[in-house]
């Protein structure tokens, strides 16, 4: 005598005591919702650190927020800011700009042996802002 289809609940018909078709939609919905939750963690966690940072970092891409904080980092450990090829500019010595990435640089001040943060600007902003370039 052949097998016979059940049909489920759900109105899937098949072999198997439950429905595989279904319990495998249920499995997919729950790992998705797991991804996201974890991304949602994630994101707080991300968004938690810029409360530690000197300047405002939150409008930067990712890597550039990274980098910034690096050079940050070996300024407050006094690394000369040279190290990060920074420059003094031409029109006030006391500011300095340092390349963070090819599109973005930070400006410092010198306040005796210290630098302090100022912004980290996108090329375009750094042409337009710096005065005498």
């Amino acid at each position: 005598m052949p097998r016979r289809k059940k049909t489920f609940a759900c109105g899937h018909k098949g072999y198997g005591q439950k429905c595989h078709r279904c319990a495998q939609a249920k499995a997919l919905k729950d790992m998705v919702v797991r991804s996201l939750e974890e991304k949602r963690i994630q994101k707080r966690e991300w968004e938690s650190t810029f409360d530690r940072d000197p300047i405002d970092l939150r409008d930067l891409p990712d890597h550039v927020v990274e980098k910034a904080r690096n050079i940050i980092n070996g300024l407050v450990n006094n690394k000369n800011y040279r190290e990060f090829g920074g420059k003094r500019l031409r029109h006030n010595r006391q500011v300095i700009s340092i390349p963070v990435t090819r599109n973005y640089r930070m400006i410092c001040h010198e306040n005796g042996s210290t630098m302090i943060p100022q912004a980290v600007l996108s090329h375009e902003d750094y042409n337009v802002c710096k005065p005498g370039g």
